[in-house]
């Protein structure tokens, strides 16, 4: 793309970025990695003084003084340059944020500032004079509340005003003078001149938000709302899914979807291994509904719903800080926790969320975990499905023994992987009610997404379950794994193809053993043993590309041994009690 027409977004994390950057561009956005790194970025269409422009959500960063990958990405975008530059400011924390915003000066190129999430500043007490501001930084100062749209139309008219008649000069009165390099003890001396003079700060009382927000990192009552925001969490998908699953969505499956499909197919082709393949016992057009959307979907659904929400709030760092002793025990910092958390949604994007740690060791660790220990969402909604029809306590059985798995896979990681785990550094946000728009677009965006990636694995698994039962590959390869399947793990010939298919997708490993006949022991081991089977293929794939193909294959080949060691030892012992 050319630099002539694109705009970039900068600004330290958390300051709103996200939100400026879908009210901008809309929802149509792509997602692209910046040449030679696996750092991604955002980028969408934006048309101001009827020109079309690139609008590039710039990775977050606190200084153009790189100590990270990402921050490197942001310093070459600004370096090679742009048509202009909106720089997000979070006015609650203006000081920090006006280093950034300084250092951006020395680039001279088109620049504006938008100052965001005003409200909270002022439910703070602080109190900003955005004109003086705008003189201190020779540039054009946008008051925002960006979840709720305030001050966008001023600021596109900014934009378009910079972009006509950039001005002479970037220079500002307060910054540093070269033109080199910032100074760290510069930058940070300007931008505490500039805030003294524009900031005045009131005796107001911290708000309720405020009060919550700084309770929920201490132990009382933090650790108690914790648990319950956990439990209200597992309810809600929980629960959601379930009544989703079992009151619409598999009467719409069973009743009309494949009945549908079924007559469709039998009225036009004759008995034999097409017409098994679309519409047999492992047909195409009969457990890709079944699977994805009566079995996934409505797990998938709910868990994002929640999860969103709690990301949304700024509740997730609180929760980092919280745990942050623990988490140091386990030989990794608290801000580990949020990566591990994403692995309940997908291990792909947790895993590339490990870039923000700052050492590799601790990367490979909280990786070698969610490979282990977190199973994904689309999982995790098979594991309820299959241990739902036998006892309550199962799955929170299966909950602790993953947590009990995680604790240990930690633990000897920690002990294998040289290197050292740097202390909890993490960024506080401000604890936010969600703007409604911005909440259900976000939400809209990962359903999407899920659907796109998931979609095309899925139904590949399908064929191949389908093809392996037409054409009796299937009883032959049972045939050859009956000692592993039948007398190590104590489940069916059948369940082979769960091994199978959980290659390509991790939840194929659950779902073929939902139609199987299988005892409540059987049910957990294939439960246990799906949790730590073998990474799908897209994990493998990122795997590869984020630690190269020596730990990819040693974390895929554990994962193997180990899971169904591990699974048949609780066959074994659970056949002394049953």
């Amino acid at each position: 793309m050319s630099v002539d027409n694109r705009i970039l977004l900068m600004g330290n994390p958390n300051v709103g970025k996200s939100v400026f950057f879908t009210e901008l561009t809309g929802i149509h956005a792509v997602s692209s990695n910046f040449a030679g790194t696996t750092v991604s970025f955002m980028e969408g269409q934006i048309k101001l003084n009827n020109q079309d422009y690139t609008l590039i959500d710039v990775p977050g960063t606190y200084s153009m003084t790189p100590s990270s990958e990402a921050e490197s990405v942001a310093s070459q975008f600004m370096e090679s340059g742009a048509a202009a530059v909106i720089c997000v400011l979070d006015a609650s924390n203006l000081e920090r944020n006006l280093r950034l915003g300084l250092e951006l000066k020395r680039y001279k190129l088109p620049l504006i500032y938008a100052l965001n999430l005003t409200d909270v500043a002022e439910r703070q007490g602080i109190s900003i004079n955005a004109r003086l501001l705008s003189q201190e930084l020779n540039a054009p100062i946008v008051q925002t509340i960006a979840i709720r749209r305030q001050g966008f139309d001023e600021l596109v008219n900014e934009l378009e005003t910079i972009l006509d008649k950039p001005p002479a000069s970037s220079a500002c009165e307060s910054c540093p003078r070269n033109d080199s390099q910032l100074d760290d003890d510069a930058s940070w001396s300007a931008a505490k001149e500039i805030a003294r003079r524009v900031i005045k700060k009131t005796n107001t009382k911290p708000g309720f938000l405020e009060r919550l927000g700084d309770s929920m990192m201490k132990p009382m009552p933090g650790v108690p709302i914790s648990f319950l925001v956990m439990a209200l969490t597992i309810a809600a998908v929980l629960g959601g899914g379930r009544a989703l699953r079992a009151g619409i969505l598999l009467p719409l499956v069973n009743n009309i979807i494949v009945p549908f499909f079924r007559n469709i197919f039998e009225s036009i082709l004759p008995q034999g291994a097409l017409l098994n393949i679309l519409v047999g016992e492992f047909g195409i057009f009969v457990i890709s509904f079944e699977w994805i959307l009566a079995l996934v979907f409505p797990y998938v659904l709910f868990f994002y719903i929640a999860f969103t929400f709690l990301e949304d709030t700024g509740y997730l760092p609180r929760l980092s800080v919280l745990f942050d002793n623990i988490m140091n025990k386990l030989g990794v910092q608290g801000g580990s926790l949020i990566h591990l958390l994403m692995g309940y949604g997908c291990a792909v994007p947790a895993i590339i969320g490990t870039r923000a740690l700052s050492t590799r060791k601790e990367r490979i660790i909280i990786t070698a975990a969610i490979c282990f220990a977190i199973p994904c969402i689309s999982q995790t909604g098979a594991i309820i499905s299959l241990l739902s029809d036998f006892y309550w306590w199962m799955m929170p059985a299966m909950m602790l023994f993953s947590i009990v798995f995680f604790i240990i896979v930690t633990l000897i990681c920690g002990k294998l992987v040289a290197g050292k785990v740097d202390p909890l550094l993490i960024e506080i946000p401000n604890l936010l009610i969600p703007s409604r728009r911005a909440y259900f677009r976000k939400l809209a965006g990962r359903m999407r997404h899920f659907l796109h990636d998931a979609q095309v694995p899925m139904m590949i698994a399908i064929l191949i379950a389908a093809l392996l039962s037409e054409s009796g590959l299937l009883e032959v390869i049972a045939y050859y794994a009956r000692p592993l399947m039948t007398r190590w793990l104590g489940l069916p010939e059948e369940a082979v193809v769960a091994l199978v298919l959980g290659i390509v997708r991790r939840e194929m490993s659950v779902a073929p053993l939902i139609a199987l006949n299988l005892t409540p022991l059987q049910a957990f081991v294939g439960g246990a043993v799906s949790l730590m089977y073998l990474p799908c293929l897209s994990v493998f794939a990122i795997l590869n590309k984020e630690f190269k193909t020596k730990v990819a294959v040693i974390i895929a080949f554990s994962t193997i041994a180990v899971a169904i060691f591990v699974g048949g030892v609780i066959n074994q012992v659970g056949l002394l009690f049953v």
